[in-house]
């Protein structure tokens, strides 16, 4: 399991692997603490991690936005957790 996380000095979107509890940024090489980030989403793999790392990045920058609302992020686990499931089935 990886936890999408966002740097807070750079705004870089990055995940971090559940067992671990710091990481450097990719972008700025700022430590990121996990229990100190906002923590937007828990993914099974890094394979989904990167999509969804890549896809938020797209997002913001389309809509020229800095960050994602509360209800957004609220929407992003829901769609997630929807897709899931029905790959289990």
């Amino acid at each position: 399991m990886y936890i999408i996380v966002r740097c807070e000095s750079c705004g870089t979107f990055t995940y971090i692997d559940r067992f671990q509890n710091w990481k450097l940024c990719p972008v700025c090489g700022e430590t990121m603490q996990k229990s100190s980030v906002r923590k937007y989403l828990e993914v099974e793999n890094h394979h989904d991690a990167d999509a969804v790392v890549v896809e938020l990045e797209r997002y913001l920058h389309q809509n020229k936005r800095t960050d994602l609302t509360p209800d957004e992020t609220r929407k992003l686990r829901a769609e997630y957790a929807r897709r899931v499931s029905s790959d289990i089935h």
